[in-house]
């Protein structure tokens, strides 16, 4: 009998990818076989950056991961109901990270309601690490918009990005 691949989903906006993100793709990785990162179309949030952008800094930020674990990382956008993407792309995990108790009831309903759509593909959280509970896309963004300094929320790619955007715009 062929062993089963474990293949799990974590999915986000990534607008922008931060340290906390990063964190959480790191520790799913060494827990899959292959992880898929989905980078959600979401123009409601009034992105910073395109889909094509995002789903780009987020492959580049995690060659380095994938090489570290030698967890096959595929990076790749979707525009459709999370469970139907799981799916898709043979998910049998979607990994959800827990910044604080008030992050845990949204994503307590949303793995109910992705459980009755699909009782096949499980929800796993993983709670943020000590050093990047408290960091979100929304601050990052805020901060860097307003002139602060986001280095220790966001990798030095992912800075240059942000800073030759905010200065573009």
């Amino acid at each position: 009998m062929a062993e089963r691949l474990r293949k799990g989903l974590y999915p986000g906006t990534f607008d922008p990818i931060h340290n906390g993100h990063i964190d959480i793709i790191g520790r799913a990785a060494r827990l899959m076989d292959h992880l898929v990162i989905g980078v959600a179309t979401n123009v409601g949030k009034g992105p910073l950056f395109s889909i094509d952008e995002r789903v780009s800094l987020v492959s580049e930020e995690c060659a380095a991961i994938a090489a570290r674990t030698g967890t096959s990382i595929e990076v790749l956008p979707f525009d459709c109901l999370l469970i139907d993407f799981a799916r898709r792309v043979g998910a049998i995990m979607i990994i959800r990270g827990l910044r604080a108790v008030s992050d845990f009831d949204f994503e307590f309903q949303m793995s109910g309601m992705n459980a009755r759509l699909d009782s096949s593909v499980e929800t796993v959280f993983l709670p943020a690490s000590e050093r990047q509970h408290f960091i979100s896309s929304r601050f990052v963004k805020e901060i860097a918009v307003l002139g602060g300094d986001i280095t220790s929320f966001v990798s030095p790619v992912t800075l240059d990005r942000v800073t030759a955007r905010i200065k573009s715009s």
